[in-house]
């Protein structure tokens, strides 16, 4: 037995991490609702994404473009 982790919202199921078995597997899916909480503007901190990204050689747009367009 395996455990993954990931989210599940509108309809899609994103995985944390890729997980490719060699052949059709029958899954369960837990839904643990009390980890859930509401995200609000003040969650976010503009200063420390731009310390993050600092080192970051590639433009955060396109990182972000081209991870949206793997989920489809």
């Amino acid at each position: 037995m395996k455990t993954l982790t990931g989210t599940y919202y509108k309809g899609k199921l994103k995985l944390d991490s890729p997980y490719n078995p060699t052949h059709p597997i029958r899954v369960k899916i837990l839904i643990n609702e009390e980890e859930q909480k509401e995200l609000k503007l003040s969650d976010f901190s503009f200063l420390e994404t731009q310390d993050l990204l600092k080192d970051c050689k590639s433009s955060f747009a396109e990182e972000v473009i081209s991870e949206r367009r793997k989920e489809h």
